[in-house]
């Protein structure tokens, strides 16, 4: 396979390609083009199966598995196309052969290519680091979220309902007098504050005691869900069986051999304070990276072909699309449920894909004015680590991934590092 001619068009990052095929390649991919369809081909005076590949081309003519083995060479050839190039395709406008014959075949392809981009000033960039020091506050704050999780709810006699407490009600509502579909419900418990129901249906009901029969008015908003309720006044018949409050268990070190594997309430907080730490170093590293790639995105400069998006964007769908069947669902019932379509659901994706985009483009620049390289070690180094976090054999992600895949991953992170270790902390 060999590249004839690159002519770089007159849109931004367009390329028609013309390569040629030889004849081995073809003769190797018409062959097995045979051996994958003379199966379906009965001819008479054969087993259905198997007629020699030289009377099916007599009969139905020589070019009769031309196309299918050229669909099938056009991916490689385009690889070695691209590479002898020295481009990277990006999107594929069309592909056209234009000869065939039994020395091989030319093919014509016009091609969207990764652009070159420039970037400047990405030494010495300043970002803050958020403090990473536990304090008493920090800890009680961690206790207080076991203590909300460990609470229970107990019935209040004594007291009217206040915000915050979960209340036992029957209700029912009516718009001009008459009951509505879906307003009643018996024994429901509401926790007051949560906003669960509509604007000023919780707040009227604190103040009022348990036994109590009462009427609230609220009004439905314009953006519900029910169209025939949309604006609608309406007046809702409570009846207040019961209050219940949150008690929370207090911190002593009871609680502590309940909520953990410590003795001591002492001993608890020394283990919070290290697991605390650890979270905000994490926290901290995170920001700062995010800093990092916000600047660096808003340094890099050229016209990047809006194929790139899409392209992204349909992995971050497909990504998701795989943890939804992870989780047992499936993206039709998703959208159907959130009242989206495709184009939706891509919507949702397509601001942090152009992010993506940028921040590759400018850290594969970066990487190539630092003339960064992958050396061998390092290549395999990457590949135990990979092997170890998917708990598979090398040499199942070493033919997963291949060595130029991965060194180009590699040469991009080496660049982060090179812009985070020059930045500047204020």
């Amino acid at each position: 396979m060999a590249l004839k001619e690159c002519t770089k068009k007159e849109e931004a990052n367009s390329y028609e390609l013309v390569v040629e095929v030889d004849g081995e390649t073809f003769e190797k991919a018409i062959n097995a083009v045979y051996k994958k369809q003379v199966k379906n081909i009965n001819i008479q005076g054969f087993r259905k199966g198997k007629a020699p590949r030289r009377i099916i081309e007599k009969l139905y003519g020589a070019e009769v598995f031309y196309d299918d083995a050229i669909q099938d060479c056009y991916p490689d050839a385009l690889y070695d196309a691209a590479k002898e190039a020295d481009i990277k395709i990006v999107a594929v406008e069309s592909l056209e052969a234009v000869e065939a014959g039994k020395d091989g075949f030319t093919f014509k392809a016009a091609v969207i290519v990764e652009p070159t981009m420039e970037i400047d000033n990405y030494k010495g960039i300043e970002a803050e680091r958020k403090s990473t020091e536990v304090t008493d506050e920090l800890i009680d704050k961690e206790i207080d979220q076991v203590r909300e999780r460990n609470s229970r709810l107990v019935t209040v006699e004594d007291r009217a309902v206040e915000n915050g407490d979960t209340v036992v009600i029957d209700f029912e509502g009516f718009v001009d007098g008459v009951a509505f579909e879906g307003g009643k419900a018996e024994g429901y418990n509401l926790a007051i504050g949560s906003g669960n129901f509509i604007p000023g249906f919780e707040e009227q009901i604190v103040g009022h005691s348990t036994g109590e029969e009462f009427s609230i008015n609220v009004k439905f908003p314009e953006n519900y869900q029910a169209e025939e309720l949309k604006d609608k006044d309406a007046e809702f018949k409570i009846k207040l069986h019961e209050i219940k409050t949150k008690e929370l268990p207090e911190v002593d070190d009871e609680f502590v051999k309940d909520v953990s594997d410590k003795d001591t309430l002492d001993e608890y907080k020394e283990e919070l304070k290290e697991t605390i730490a650890k979270r905000l170093v994490e926290e901290s590293d995170k920001d700062f990276d995010n800093q990092i790639s916000e600047k660096l995105i808003e340094l890099v400069e050229g016209e990047i072909p809006e194929a790139m998006y899409e392209n992204q964007t349909n992995d971050m769908v497909r990504d998701f699309e795989m943890r939804l069947r992870s989780q047992g669902l499936d993206v039709d019932t998703y959208m159907q449920y959130m009242g989206m379509d495709k184009d939706a659901l891509k919507g949702m994706y397509r601001e942090e894909a152009e992010k993506r985009v940028k921040l590759r483009l400018a850290l594969e620049t970066i990487a190539r004015k630092e003339s960064i390289e992958v050396s061998e070690a390092e290549l395999e180094e990457e590949y135990g680590k990979l092997a170890e976090s998917y708990s598979m054999e090398i040499d199942r992600v070493k033919a997963a991934i291949p060595a130029e895949s991965l060194s180009e991953d590699v040469k991009v992170q080496k660049a982060l590092d090179l812009v985070k270790d020059s930045a500047v902390i204020k």
